[in-house]
């Protein structure tokens, strides 16, 4: 793999990726340390995106046991403890980020749900590592309140160019090392994500800049991602110099139109509803940076920053506007309860209303789309379109994850190439362009899904078109989802390249953890890692309304007919005879008054059979008394004599 991979890349992005970091000298610092950050970046189209970083590092040294921690939590040491994760990356993502409009994200996210981890101890086996790995997620699945539970082999696999591992283990830990991959993109972002996200924070919600985190405020965005990462580094000749760094990042992109705001004016507390009401008494460092270039030039900041850092980074100046919560807070007065806010006021036009004219930011120098061609539920093609403004050609290599109930030809693999003047892609294959590296694991129904990577070189000021053709199969009734129509999902396809500018590039170095760390650090190149959108396939679907007619119908029959049943089984027949009718309306009539005053005489009889009884009845009780007075007149002239 490393052969066809130093074919592929260049001699000095190799020696980028194989690079060890090394974790710094803490000397006399403490042992945890907490370092709160919150980036505000006006974008284009009059919107804003807020970056919210807590970034807390333990200096465990050589304990044996990882229980014992003050801010970092204690579910993130038993995971290190009890499984052999070196590294781990966690995203939970809500809507899209544009590329061409809003730049680079400072940490780039997928919707739904990713995953992916590295594993590394000694005598650790490719089996062992995929029950380590699906019970990492389901430990996951609890403490973020999400759906990881449903990663298992069906939707993981272990990409083998694109993910670079950035945790350093020491002398002693010369295992293999194992990555893990997965996706759910089906997976939707709620407040029962957010609450248990902002429980692991040493201060929680209660203070600091995670107040600013309202669920009412959050979930109301055009994009909002919550990230989770955990990475171990060890000194490589020092046993005892070992870091855990826990870092939970909240990337927000706000529409000031969707917040009816009448200008492009906006604060803090019209973002999140509320002021800042101080910092978290836990942390190192707490800070704002509001960035001044590019989109920011147009605003004022109310009230001014402490003080301004600007940074150069592969020939692209940004400049920030720093406020330092801490200093803020301690410098006010004792008594004072106000809420800190910013407000980023637009410049006035010459006629003393606002510019809401906004400058369209430059195109980056590479971004993706991805479509889904054909038609039908039959067949189809995945269509993914890479395009590079730059003036150098860009390397690329593309990660493609294809659920097993889609099943991907090889064969049918074509990577086409147009500059951007022209208006449709080659036709001709000897115009295609070559593979530099090629990786293909075909799925398995209901075992496996499809991995796919490969690796070409994209030249200056062009596009690239990778299709290949797909199959769909057919479920079993089971096996669909609740809401079997809306489609099935194929998760984003994963985009890396090494850019040798850093305009609108605003990630962090792989050895920074902080935000202030990006500032001014110039490279040879930057490694970018991008994503495209999911695609939404409409495979062959039954008509699950119909159990349910048949359902409605047998249940009816059986209403109908269980009444005339029962009553024919347990009630008593008697059958009366009818009297002929006459048909003459003259006999009618006759037959008519012979009833009634037959009745009458009927009644009489009944009245006088019943006087006559009582009568009678009256008769024999009478003449018992005078038999009982009889007796007792015997009895008293016997007891005379």
């Amino acid at each position: 793999m490393l052969s066809a991979l130093s074919t592929f890349l260049p001699p000095l992005l190799l020696l980028l990726l194989w690079t060890p970091l090394t974790p710094t000298a803490h000397g006399h610092q403490p042992d945890e340390q907490f370092h709160e950050e919150l980036v505000v970046r006006p974008l284009a189209g009059d919107h804003v995106n807020t970056y919210f970083q807590f970034t807390t590092r333990w200096h465990y040294g050589d304990r044996n046991n990882l229980f014992h921690t003050q801010l970092t939590p204690r579910v993130i040491a038993e995971i290190l403890q009890t499984y052999d994760v070196k590294e781990l990356h966690i995203s939970l993502t809500q809507g899209l980020w544009r590329y061409e409009s809003w730049g680079y994200p400072i940490v780039d996210a997928t919707g739904g749900a990713e995953l992916w981890a590295w594993f590394s101890a000694s005598n650790l086996t490719n089996d062992a590592v995929n029950k380590q790995w699906m019970q990492l997620a389901n430990v996951f699945s609890g403490v973020l309140c999400s759906s990881l539970n449903f990663v298992d082999n069906t939707n993981s696999i272990a990409p083998r160019h694109i993910f670079r591992p950035q945790f350093m283990h020491h002398a002693g830990e010369n295992g293999k090392q194992f990555v893990r991959y997965a996706t759910l993109p089906r997976e939707i972002v709620c407040t029962e994500n957010l609450t248990p996200w902002k429980k692991l924070l040493p201060c929680g919600s209660a203070s600091g800049l995670a107040t600013l985190l309202n669920s009412g405020f959050v979930h109301n965005t055009k994009y909002h991602s919550l990230g989770v990462k955990v990475r171990t580094l060890c000194d490589h000749d020092d046993d005892n110099n070992c870091i855990v760094e826990l870092t939970q990042t909240a990337n927000l992109v706000y529409d000031l139109k969707l917040l009816e705001q009448s200008n492009t004016d906006f604060s803090l507390r019209r973002l999140f509803g509320m002021g800042l009401n101080g910092y978290c008494e836990l942390a190192t460092s707490s800070r704002i940076y509001a960035q001044r270039s590019e989109q920011g030039e147009r605003f004022q900041l109310v009230p001014p920053p402490a003080f301004n850092v600007s940074s150069i980074r592969g020939g692209h100046r940004v400049s920030y506007g720093v406020y330092d919560i801490q200093q803020q807070f301690e410098a006010a007065a004792p008594d004072a309860t106000r809420l800190f806010n910013i407000a980023w006021i637009g410049e006035k036009s010459a006629g003393g209303g606002r510019r809401l004219a906004v400058s369209a930011l430059n195109l980056p120098p590479l971004y993706a789309h991805r479509y889904l061609l054909g038609n039908g539920q039959k067949r189809g093609r995945i269509a993914t379109e890479i395009r590079n403004t730059h003036y150098e050609d860009l390397p690329v290599v593309l990660l493609e994850l294809v659920p097993w109930y889609v099943h991907a030809y090889l064969h049918t693999l074509r990577i086409r190439n147009k500059a951007q003047q022209r208006r449709e892609y080659a036709t001709d294959v000897n115009d295609e362009l070559p593979f530099k590296l090629l990786h293909y694991a075909p799925g398995k129904q209901r075992e496996l899904p499809t991995h796919l990577e490969i690796g070409f070189v994209l030249p200056a000021k062009s596009s690239a078109m990778i299709t290949i053709e797909v199959d769909y199969l057919l479920l079993k009734w089971l096996e669909y989802p609740p809401d079997a129509n809306h489609g099935h999902y194929i998760g984003a396809a994963v985009i890396s390249t090494q850019l040798p500018m850093g305009r609108n590039y605003s990630a962090l170095p792989p050895e920074a953890h902080l935000f202030k760390d990006s500032f001014n650090a110039s490279r040879p190149s930057y490694t970018l890692t991008l994503r495209t959108e999911a695609l939404i396939v409409s495979l062959p679907t039954p008509d699950f309304s119909m159990p349910y007619n048949v359902i409605c119908l047998a249940c009816t029959v059986v209403a109908l007919a269980f009444g005339p049943i029962h009553s024919v089984a347990t009630k008593l027949m008697i059958v009366e005879r009818q009297t002929t009718m006459p048909r003459n309306l003259l006999r009618k009539l006759i037959h008519k008054l012979k009833s009634r005053w037959g009745s009458k005489k009927e009644e009489a009889t009944s009245v006088q059979e019943t006087a006559t009884d009582e009568k009678q009845q009256q008769q024999h009780e009478e003449k018992e008394a005078e038999q009982q007075e009889s007796v007792i007149c015997n009895e008293q002239k016997q007891a005379n004599m």
